[in-house]
């Protein structure tokens, strides 16, 4: 995959309520320092942290029931 200044941005969706998808694959580096990577073509990557699977998405948002 190109990177650089002629590489093409990734596309990123940030979903209400839900997760934020990416283009993949991706190499995503976590705050202590473990890298999580996914070779999918769309990654949905968790922003409630209630995925069992985090830092992806397993639609455990979901779950919350809302008023």
């Amino acid at each position: 995959m190109p990177t650089g200044p002629n590489a093409e941005p990734r596309k990123v969706t940030l979903v209400d309520g839900g997760p934020v998808l990416v283009e993949g694959p991706i190499e995503l580096e976590m705050p202590d320092g473990t890298v999580a990577r996914s070779d999918r073509f769309m990654v949905a990557l968790c922003a409630c942290r209630r995925s069992k699977r985090y830092p992806f998405c397993d639609t455990s948002h979901r779950k919350r029931v809302r008023n």
